[in-house]
């Protein structure tokens, strides 16, 4: 599983930051999660083919988190594309986006569907045999959601020189893989456990911006492998958090503790700070796995 950090800070772009958007690879699918403005240079930067971006998943309708959707779903078009591009995001997304494709004349020449979004309660968005993402309500100045990537539990581990011991024919080998029990050449019933391990852990990656603090969000994401949580102020601006429907990093690395996940990247930094590690020091007093979110960065989870 790997995710990179496209742009992660808060409100306007600058020069040498970006507004949010990240790109998660996991179990062979490449999801775009919010498109602020500058995420296809970003994309480029990076080196993150735009064919491989089947799905974006868009958090809410403020500007810093989509305004960089319609360049890129028009750069799609100039580069004829032709695969179906989902887009996922709160109702009124498909409105904004056909009218400036309809002002300009630019249709595009793919399928655009758009998935518009309307439940506070958390819902399955996309699912097939390798991966899930549901939707992750969460409490902030208009409609928001995050979004919950799990990998479902992959194939057992086939224990070879343990099945030429039981004498296993070779054709039975899938079935094994799939947890089944089998009958050796010598007709003997052999428990899938003797000749085969567990799989790797399924990952899991929970993406939390922007938010309140919320308490309430524990449950949903109880023991994910990775949660991306926003902290947009320190403590000398904690004030502000709840008016503007902010976290601060203590904040995120409550929700982080008490929802025991194994990591916790904090992000959507306030461009008021100059220094990102004064979120480290405040949050890790609470939660000690802790990755900085960054422009450009890559996080990779064995």
């Amino acid at each position: 599983m790997k995710v990179t950090i496209l742009g992660c800070y808060a409100a306007t772009p600058r020069s040498f930051t970006n507004p949010t958007s990240q790109v998660l690879e996991i179990n062979n699918h490449l999801f775009l999660i919010d498109c602020g403005e500058g995420t296809q240079v970003q994309l480029r930067r990076n080196k993150i083919k735009f064919s491989k971006i089947k799905h974006i998943f868009i958090s809410h309708l403020h500007g810093d988190h989509f305004y960089g959707l319609v360049g890129l779903v028009s750069t799609f078009r100039l580069l004829n594309r032709d695969n179906e591009l989902h887009i996922y995001g709160p109702k009124g997304i498909k409105e904004i986006i056909t009218l400036q494709l309809k002002l300009a004349n630019s249709w595009t020449n793919f399928p655009l569907i758009f998935h518009e979004l309307t439940s506070k309660e958390p819902e399955l968005l996309f699912e097939d045999s390798k991966v899930s993402v549901s939707t992750l309500p969460l409490k902030h100045r208009v409609y928001t959601n995050g979004f919950l990537f799990k990998e479902k539990e992959g194939d057992r581990k086939l224990l070879i020189d343990k099945a030429e011991e039981y004498n296993i024919d070779y054709t039975l080998f899938k079935s094994l893989k799939k947890g089944k029990d089998v009958v050796s050449e010598d007709g003997k019933l052999i428990p899938n456990y003797l000749v085969t391990a567990d799989p790797p852990p399924a990952k899991s990656y929970a993406f939390c911006s922007d938010t309140v603090y919320d308490p309430e969000l524990v449950p949903l994401i109880k023991d994910v492998t990775v949660l991306y949580h926003e902290s947009t102020f320190l403590e000398d601006q904690a004030d502000l958090a709840f008016p503007t429907k902010h976290s601060t990093a203590k904040q995120a690395a409550s929700i982080a503790n008490a929802a025991n996940v194994e990591k916790l990247i904090m992000g959507h930094y306030s461009t008021r700070y100059t220094n990102i590690e004064l979120f480290r020091t405040e949050a890790s007093e609470i939660f000690s796995d802790i990755i900085l979110a960054d422009d450009g960065k890559e996080i990779i989870v064995e």
